[in-house]
């Protein structure tokens, strides 16, 4: 339970951040890191709730949870990406849509040991699955420091671009963290 409520603090003072900076900037890179990274942060609730309940059916029950939000939160990153490409917006202070990345990739990475750790104590599958995916959202939010950058240069579709990208990263991810819920990763 520490783990998980540690990482919700984390999370949602990431996106806290980054709401503020996407209010500034109108990225849509920085607003599918932000959904996903709000996503994650509402993800402890049902495991809280799993592990309260010290039940394994729960703990998968809450997986599943944590593999429909993190495919949700593609689906509506990818659409507005896709909005952005065909009615395409200037982003306005690149510096602190920049930060916003490093914010969103500090606030993941803390919030991946923190779940890892714990996962790997308890033999966790749903914590485990939270917090590789955690791991990679960081990385994650990394492009939104490289649209930052592009976008300095005057490429100005490469903002729902990065989205679009973002958005088949996390897709990705879901089918990881799916086959990490089913036991169908024997990595772990």
């Amino acid at each position: 339970m520490r783990a998980v409520s540690a990482s919700l603090v984390v999370l949602l003072a990431t996106a806290g951040v980054q709401v503020a900076i996407f209010v500034a900037t109108d990225s849509v890179a920085l607003l599918a890191d932000l959904i996903h990274n709000a996503g994650d942060a509402l993800t402890a609730i049902p495991l809280g709730a799993a592990f309260l309940l010290r039940s394994e059916r729960a703990e998968r029950v809450a997986g599943y949870f944590v593999v429909g939000a993190i495919f949700v939160s593609a689906v509506v990153a990818g659409a507005e990406a896709i909005n952005r490409l065909v009615h395409p917006r200037t982003i306005d202070h690149l510096w602190v849509l920049a930060l916003a990345g490093v914010a969103g990739f500090a606030g993941n990475e803390i919030a991946s040991r923190v779940r890892l750790r714990a996962g790997h104590r308890l033999n966790s599958p749903a914590l485990i699955a939270d917090g590789n995916h955690a791991r990679v959202d960081g990385l994650v939010s990394l492009a939104v420091v490289a649209s930052a950058v592009i976008s300095a240069l005057g490429l100005q579709r490469a903002d729902p671009l990065i989205g679009l990208a973002i958005t088949l990263v996390i897709l990705r991810i879901t089918w990881q963290s799916w086959q990490t819920i089913t036991g169908r990763d024997h990595a772990h």
